[in-house]
């Protein structure tokens, strides 16, 4: 838990109304850290973009065969997981590699349904992402 506060101290931590409000912005793209088991239960945010946490650091790397595009782009990058500690380590861990502006949502995606925000329902058994 101290890396979670370290990582929060270090990175912007937006609560779901300041979230909400860059939601649908052109200049954001939000980034669901969850696993794919979660995702398939819930959904995720309406547009996000879900990158498994594992895949994180080697997504954002331009120097990977694993780098996407889309993290290159000059964005405000938004991340969240289930509750928020996920999402604060990984926003850190994106800021430290040099992506600009990161923040993330406090309370996650739990926050986010709790709000009845927007999301992408879960898709139907056997269908892709």
């Amino acid at each position: 838990m101290d890396l979670v506060a370290e990582a929060d101290a270090a990175v912007r931590t937006l609560n779901v109304e300041e979230a909400r409000a860059l939601h649908n912005s052109d200049g954001v793209i939000f980034i669901d850290l969850r696993d794919i088991r979660e995702v398939a239960k819930t959904g995720k945010i309406a547009g996000a973009h879900h990158v498994p946490r594992g895949m994180l650091e080697f997504w954002i790397d331009p120097n990977t065969s694993y780098h996407k595009p889309f993290f290159a782009e000059d964005k405000t990058f938004v991340f969240y997981c289930a509750g928020g500690w996920r999402s604060a380590l990984a926003a850190k861990a994106a800021q430290d590699m040099g992506l600009q502006p990161v923040a993330h949502i406090a309370g996650g995606m739990k926050a986010w349904l709790e709000a009845g925000a927007p999301i992408d329902p879960p898709k139907e058994k056997g269908g892709a992402e």
